[in-house]
This record gives structure tokens, sequence and C-alpha cells, in this order.
């Protein structure tokens, strides 16, 4: 992974292995980009290729024992949470699949940009018998329309672009060849906004949200790991699809 500069933007570029599967490393290195972002006054996430994140690392998350992946859920709360109350406005240019944890990731963002091309967002863990923790369903709940979570969350879609922009997951749907320029005209214009203006109006929007995320954390993770374990046999026949 590695970070630029465009002016006052942080572009955050998401280059970790094939698909940007999201495991320990993944997360580590993600907050080594959060970690540079200096004085930026607004940031975009992109991944490359045609992926964006394809989620967790299921083959090497379902050899893990209980504890580990209880403190994996611990690591990947907070590192969405900490995307989340970026003090600086965030652009995600979800430049292809984004699914599950890389829709979450997507989520995060304060807009979401989509490329228009043969690719799938949403959050699929039911469909894998799997739940959703606190991080995830607030944020959500905070992100699209009321009328769309059951669909998103419950029934575990997967959406194209038109059918994500339709259902709010994303705020745009842009030619391909165009969405790092959109996204970088987006983050141009936030970061020309008063920055104080901004944080307080971002900070008084989220801080609610993150305050309910981290009341209910403990107690759902716990219940998201026991769903994670319950699924496993699930799991391993998805882990040997994809190893085809």
């Amino acid at each position: 992974m590695r970070i630029e500069r465009q002016g006052e933007v942080a572009v955050l570029r998401l280059e970790s292995g094939k698909v940007n599967a999201i495991g320990p490393a993944f997360l580590e290195q993600l907050n080594g980009l959060l970690d540079g972002l200096g004085e930026a006054k607004a940031a975009v996430v992109i991944g490359r290729g045609n992926t964006f994140s394809a989620g967790l690392d299921l083959p090497a998350l379902v050899e893990l024992e209980k504890p580990a992946m209880r403190a994996f859920i611990g690591q990947f709360n907070a590192t969405m949470l900490r995307l989340f109350e970026l003090p600086i406005p965030l652009v995600a240019a979800v430049n292809g699949h984004a699914i599950a944890g890389g829709c979450v990731l997507a989520l995060q963002a304060d807009l979401r940009l989509l490329a228009d091309r043969d690719a799938r967002i949403g959050l699929n863990e039911t469909q894998l018998g799997i739940g959703l923790p606190a991080v995830v369903l607030e944020t959500l709940r905070c992100q699209v329309p009321p009328q769309s979570l059951a669909l998103i969350a419950l029934e575990g879609r997967l959406f194209s672009p038109r059918d994500a922009l339709q259902v709010g997951l994303v705020h745009e749907v842009v030619p391909e060849a165009e969405l790092f320029d959109k996204a970088l005209a987006r983050a141009q214009a936030l970061a020309a906004l008063w920055p104080a203006g901004v944080r307080q109006v971002k900070s008084a929007l989220r801080a609610p949200v993150a305050a309910r995320i981290r009341e209910m954390d403990a107690a759902q993770s716990d219940k998201w790991v026991e769903s994670w374990l319950s699924a496993e046999p699930i799991l391993r026949a998805t882990v040997a699809r994809l190893k085809k």
C-alpha cells in the first residue's frame, strides 16, 4: 500500500495482494497509511485492477482459533471506526468489486463513487452464515436509506453499480476511466472548505454513531465470533471454491 499527495488531498492506494483481502496485515498497512495523513485536508481511498477489496481473507482466517478470531475482529472494528471518525473528509473511489468487508471499508467514507463496470458491491455475510458486528450495522444504518437495510444487511445481496446507486450504497456511478479524477475533484472541493467547520460538522454527525458502536462492541463482537465459528462448514466450502 502507498500514500500519494495531490495538493491538500492524500490518496490512499490499497495494494495488498491481488484482491486486497482483509486480514491482520492488511489492517496494519491501512493504519500505517492513516498515520501518514499528516496535514491533508481530505483523502481518497482507491483499490486497483478490478477490485476495491474482496472482503475478509477467508483462506487465512478460517484457520484461526476462537481467541485469535476475536482479536482479529477487534482489530477490524477499531480500524473501521478510525476511518469512520477521520476528522477530514474521505472519498471512496470504488474501482471494482467491494464485497463484504470491502463494502464495509467503503461505507466508512463520506462519499462513495463507484466505477460503472461489471462489478458487485454489498454485504453478503448472511449468505455465508455469518452475522455483522456493531461497527458494520451502525455505520450502514447511518449511511443508507432505512428501506434499504433489509436488502443489504439481512438478505445479503450483491449489487451491480446501477442497483447500488438505487439502494443508496453509493452516491454516484461514473465511467471507469473517469473514476479517479472525479473522486479527486470531489475531495479537492471538500479540502477547499474551512477545515474547522468541516471537522465540527463531521464530528457532530458521526459521534452519536461511534458512541453506539463502542457501547455495543464487545457483546456484538462476541456474537459475531460465535456466528463465524458456527458457519465454519460453509466458510470452508467457500474457500475450497475460491481455490479451484
